[in-house]
């Protein structure tokens, strides 16, 4: 390993340690208890409340509760609910399945079709193909996705009455019925990521293949009698490739987090609508549990990038 990703992976531990602080201290000098529901509880008296302050530890001082949990994070432990007193990491780990079925397998999606239409777009400039692309990446871009999603809803499951419109995450696959219900709940969701997600993708990487098809090096391989085939796929695409990869390090995360609006439309249990609750509820464990992961996934993320820059392009090195 180089001595620059060291160094960028120990500067990645002070950047973590800052986020972390930030994250923890904007959270608990926000407005709202998280014992708010008992405060409205007229059973609930009032030392009973202090009582459960003081076992959540809401009582000391925030700097002494971010310690507290910076400490036990690093022993992997994520503490508690403020709601339902259930461990953290068992919450989220309810939550992962229906994220990466619904979120992971839009991403998945939106990369397989994204970098080729993008490709063959730039390719094909002013072409009925590239206008066909151009057109859907726009539309796709312009439209948000809780537009998407209830036309989705309205046309296939209102209208056609084709597809459901509320995931059910009780449903568990043991047959081909139960598989079958389980990619007809899919469809609308993933179908609303993957089209942002595709159409984002395909601006970036046609954009970033115009860029370079004019440029002297792809002349001279065309000069050197090279076939236009070896000329676009080891020359162009490599290099065009190297601002998307930093676009799919940094968006990649969001696999894991979630996705807000959508899961909200389709009532998707994943982590998106887990972080929605905690807070509305002011869950600070859990809400900090979910947002210092997708900040660690963001930084690794970009570590990857860095090893692909150089896998891409020759030039760039890390010695």
């Amino acid at each position: 390993m180089s001595r620059y990703l060291v160094r960028r992976i120990l500067l990645a531990i002070p950047t973590l340690l800052l986020i972390s602080f930030v994250l923890f201290a904007i959270l608990s000098l926000a407005p709202g208890d998280p014992l708010s529901q008992f405060a409205a509880n007229p059973a609930v008296p009032p030392e009973v409340r202090e009582n459960i302050r003081r076992a959540l530890g809401l009582d000391q001082p925030w700097p002494i509760r971010y310690v507290k949990w910076l400490w036990s994070m690093m022993h992997g432990d994520w503490g508690f609910s403020f709601g339902s007193r259930v461990a953290v990491w068992d919450l989220i780990k309810l939550r992962i399945p229906s994220t990466l079925a619904v979120v992971g397998i839009a991403y998945v999606v939106a990369l397989v079709l994204a970098i080729p239409i993008g490709i063959l777009s730039a390719v094909k400039q002013y072409s009925m193909f590239d206008h066909v692309a151009t057109t859907f990446a726009f539309m796709g871009f312009s439209v948000p996705t809780f537009f998407t999603g209830l036309l989705l809803i309205i046309v296939l499951s209102v209208k056609f009455q084709l597809l459901p419109f509320i995931y059910d995450s009780t449903l568990q696959v043991h047959d081909l019925s139960t598989l079958g219900a389980q990619i007809r709940q899919s469809i609308m969701p993933i179908t609303v990521l993957a089209l942002f997600q595709t159409a984002v993708l395909v601006r970036y990487t046609r954009a970033s293949m115009l860029e370079n098809l004019p440029q002297d090096y792809v002349r001279t391989a065309r000069a050197k009698g090279l076939a236009e085939s070896s000329v676009i796929n080891r020359h162009v695409v490599r290099n065009s490739l190297i601002p998307v990869i930093t676009l799919i390090a940094l968006t990649a995360p969001t696999v894991f987090s979630g996705a807000l609006i959508t899961e909200q439309i389709f009532r998707v249990p994943g982590i998106g609508s887990l972080l929605i609750t905690s807070i509305q509820n002011n869950d600070i464990p859990v809400i900090m549990a979910i947002t210092f992961t997708f900040s660690i996934l963001v930084v690794l993320f970009n570590l990857v990038a860095d090893v692909l820059y150089g896998v891409l392009d020759p030039r760039i090195r890390y010695d």
